[in-house]
């Protein structure tokens, strides 16, 4: 089996799903017609029974290199070769009248732009998760491929082959020559109107290059790090699922954390802090039109709460509940790490630090002018009045450890904050609500993190109240404002965490070895922590140890600017889920905190002074 490093895919989509395309210019992963649809492609879980669509020169020894089209999502592969340099565009067209027979299509556009060059195409899907038959066949205009669950069409004016699930072409192309396949799902009996033509095709290319650049005019980021920072933005995009504003954590599932172990989840939901973060991240930069459509999905989930006023975690991108996880032992998984899941059982986990994202990020959309209605701020108070007695329960944390529910620092930290930030709602933003209990519970909250959740013999805030260990999470207690990061238990942390969790200078978010998180242990580091810790260098005045460390981070990046959630350093390669928005919103913060052109989260407080903290 040969499987590609994770760091060897670009990511294509539409705001519906997304597609990972190989520097050797095969599709190994694409789920039709949603993110958290079941694949059609999966060979970056399954070499051999996955799925793929391969284009690429016939010959062997080609270079190849891949990078995207200025300033959008349209993705080139380039092939190097004596004979000739041929390019594969691949794309899926946004920004069309919801009526466009162009909607939900996946194009390959092939040519050559010097010399010549022989190529070959296999197109073979595995449906459901390479769980379902299928059957294809040959066609006027391209070739159907009909199964159970979906049918797909693939349409080309190149000559086709079938081999029963298979389709194949074989083709050569000369300077200027270019031959085009579109993959779109067709209803029962729907056939082809004709073979794409070069013409259309390149009008729908233009306008799809047209809505990337508009799209990215609004950024507001102007620092050193705009390069880097623009196609962040263009990923988090990316992932956002436009018919409802939800937000996900990542396009793929099951990618693992360390080779050959079995840390390997599905994050193609909507977890709330991780949408939180991402509508954070895209506020800091001036797009305000992604804060409106996620502040509806959230009003529409927060409505559902739980009849004990507990709100889930995590939701699939059409709001539903039932996310069962579940293993396909059938698939290897990503180069022999099973199990590969599907599903994520965190749905069921309850998860206190939320509560603290979400106040967060509407609290940096009103500071953007961004308008809540009544029935928006009522179902927010609803939660404060949950979170008045929830605070003080234990729950499995940011990190969703499946080794029981204990006090976690961080997730008490993120109660504080939503308090907090309640109270700046109604003193600096003219809500209504109880801000003196709040300030009373704000107070409370901090005095009891205080005390509990830090370790004087240490110097140093831990992972959970009475345990020694420590948390990466801890570096968030400055970054949201909880304390200033010159207090002595700040710099106390940061130097523990520097001492104890970093590895080739990059920072781990716990020890796994520990058994906290009721997994076998061994990941890589985690490289939104990393980014954590950046900041918190900057906060110390350490700027160019922090500008450093951002450098090195965000030089991990592939040929195209993308970051997968961990890191090994040992072998040099990406690990996890890619791309990864945790990842992705964290270095454009970062870059926003270390060339502002608005106040950090730090200075939330001073910006908007209120009563001072009381952590006596």
């Amino acid at each position: 089996m040969t499987y590609q490093p994770i760091e060897h895919y670009g990511i294509i989509g539409n705001m519906r799903t997304a597609a990972l395309v190989g520097i050797n210019g095969s599709i190994d992963w694409f789920c039709v017609p949603s993110f958290d649809s079941p694949s059609v492609f999966a060979a970056i879980l399954d070499d051999q029974k996955g799925g793929r669509f391969e284009i690429a020169p016939r010959e062997d020894g080609i270079r190849t290199k891949q990078f995207y089209w200025p300033e959008t999502n349209v993705l080139v592969t380039r092939f190097l070769s004596p004979d000739g340099v041929g390019e594969l565009e691949d794309f899926m067209p946004v920004g069309l009248p919801h009526e466009s027979p162009w909607q939900d299509q996946l194009i390959r556009r092939v040519r050559v732009t010097r010399g010549t060059l022989a190529f070959r195409m296999r197109c073979h899907p595995a449906f459901d998760y390479a769980r379902m038959p299928h059957r294809a066949t040959i066609e006027e205009h391209g070739a159907v491929f009909e199964s159970a669950v979906l049918n797909l069409g693939l349409a080309s004016a190149v000559p086709l082959s079938c081999d029963g699930e298979s389709v194949h072409a074989t083709f050569a192309l000369q300077e200027g020559e270019e031959a085009i396949f579109v993959l779109r799902p067709l209803k029962a009996g729907e056939g082809f109107r004709q073979s794409p033509l070069n013409a259309e095709t390149q009008d729908v290319f233009e306008h799809t290059v047209n809505y990337w650049h508009q799209w990215l005019s609004k950024c507001t980021y102007t620092g050193r790090w705009r390069e880097i920072v623009y196609r962040s933005a263009l990923t988090l995009k990316l992932m956002t699922f436009e018919p409802t504003g939800a937000i996900i954590a990542s396009p793929t599932c099951s990618l693992p954390e360390s080779i050959g172990g079995g840390r390997n989840w599905d994050y193609r939901y909507t977890w709330i802090r991780d949408a939180a973060f991402t509508l954070y991240g895209l506020l800091r930069i001036g797009f305000t039109e992604e804060a409106h459509g996620f502040m509806q999905w959230l009003d529409a989930r927060s409505g559902e709460v739980e009849a004990d006023g507990t709100m889930q975690i995590v939701y699939g991108i059409d709001g539903r509940h039932d996310l069962k996880e579940q293993t396909l032992d059938h698939l290897d998984g990503y180069r022999g790490s099973r199990p590969v899941r599907i599903g994520n059982a965190a749905s069921d986990q309850y998860q206190l630090d939320v509560y603290g994202e979400v106040f967060d990020a509407l609290h940096q959309a009103r500071r953007m002018g961004i308008p809540e209605d009544d029935e928006a701020w009522a179902v927010q108070r609803a939660l404060l009045d949950f979170l008045e007695d929830g605070w003080r329960r234990p729950d499995e944390g940011i990190w969703e450890v499946r080794g029981g529910r204990k006090d976690f620092t961080h997730s008490k930290v993120m109660a504080w904050v939503a308090f907090d930030r309640a109270v700046h709602a109604v003193e600096h933003f003219g809500l209504e609500g109880p801000v003196d209990r709040w300030k009373q519970l704000r107070a409370e909250v901090h005095r009891e993190v205080c005390e509990r959740g830090y370790d004087a013999e240490r110097n140093a805030f831990t992972q959970a109240y009475g345990s020694p260990a420590l948390d990466a999470a801890a570096l968030m207690l400055p970054l949201v404002g909880f304390l200033p990061a010159t207090d002595s238990r700040i710099v106390g942390t940061v130097a523990a965490i520097e001492r104890e969790l970093l590895v080739d200078g990059f920072v781990l978010r716990y020890a796994s070895e520990s058994g906290i998180d009721g997994l076998p242990p061994g990941e890589g580091v985690f490289l939104p922590c990393s980014f954590w810790l950046a900041d918190n260098l900057a906060l110390l005045g350490r700027r160019r140890e922090a500008q450093a460390l951002f450098e090195r981070l965000s030089g991990l990046a592939n040929d195209v600017g993308l970051l997968a959630e961990e890191y090994d350093p040992v072998a040099r390669r990406m690990l996890g889920n890619f791309p990864q928005a945790f990842t992705h919103v964290s270095l454009v913060n970062t870059a926003s905190n270390l060339h502002p052109a608005m106040p950090s989260p730090a200075e939330h407080r001073a910006e908007l002074p209120g009563d001072p903290i009381d952590d006596d």
